[in-house]
């Protein structure tokens, strides 16, 4: 009986435990053997949007900073970003900026500061600007500022900013390249 055991072994089972992992072998790797070349792989690329105009974020808080710059990046708009009102002031003398976003309560130099010495520039005086701020105080206050185009109150809601900046990003007109 043990000899027909074996028979029917090697009758049936070799040519499985053969054949088996060739079809596997197949199955996984066949693509590689076929005479078909793979097509490389290409990734979508979808045309870059043309850069807006370009937005100043002005805020003590990184939060803010990190959240109005994914906002207005999002839109197609250059962003820069400064800590403080002095902070500002370096980035407008080395940048052409279209709209500056400002909060109004900061150190070594306020929003209230930041937007007298803006207007007081010739070279800045036509830079539209928007006040941020969480203080119902310091919101009071804001009427009393000339050149101010706008202030939201935090938490401010996203689209308005958004439309308020394309609205006023189109006054300020670019440097001349002459």
């Amino acid at each position: 009986m043990i000899p027909d055991i074996v028979q029917l072994l090697q009758v049936y089972m070799v040519p499985f435990a053969i054949g088996v992992p060739i079809v596997l072998l197949l199955f996984f790797f066949g693509s590689r053997w076929t005479a078909e070349p793979a097509l490389p792989v290409v990734p979508n690329r979808v045309p870059a949007a043309p850069v807006k105009n370009s937005v100043l974020v002005v805020d003590d808080s990184a939060v803010v900073r990190a959240k109005l710059k994914k906002l207005f990046e999002g839109q197609g708009y250059r962003v820069e970003t400064a800590n403080d009102g002095s902070q500002a002031l370096d980035a407008l003398s080395k940048s052409h900026i279209s709209v500056i976003v400002t909060d109004l309560e900061m150190p070594v130099m306020n929003g209230f500061e930041l937007i007298t010495a803006v207007q007081s520039n010739m070279e800045t005086d036509d830079i539209p600007i928007i006040a941020v701020t969480g203080d119902e105080e310091l919101h009071g206050r804001v009427n009393d500022c000339k050149g101010l185009f706008g202030i939201f109150k935090k938490p401010w809601n996203d689209r308005d900013l958004l439309k308020r900046v394309e609205t006023l990003s189109t006054l300020r007109k670019q440097p001349s390249t002459v």
